[in-house]
């Protein structure tokens, strides 16, 4: 596999991310720990043939506006 995908998320309590296609899912209170953590849980998902060699973030921003 050449790379994975997370899609990352800010909530009140930190930040989230979920791998695109793949069942792993993380999360932390800043972003530099939320690297840290998506790290080690792809390199539990996967064994040494089958790890990616980069992984992707897409940082989602979600907006609430009223009219």
């Amino acid at each position: 596999m050449e790379e994975i995908t997370f899609e990352v998320e800010e909530t009140e309590e930190g930040f989230i991310a979920r791998a695109i296609g793949h069942a792993i899912f993380t999360q932390a209170e800043s972003l530099e720990e939320l690297r840290k953590m998506i790290i080690d849980a792809v390199k539990c998902h996967f064994d040494e043939k089958e790890m990616p060699k980069v992984i992707r973030l897409r940082i989602v921003r979600q907006e609430v506006m009223s009219l």
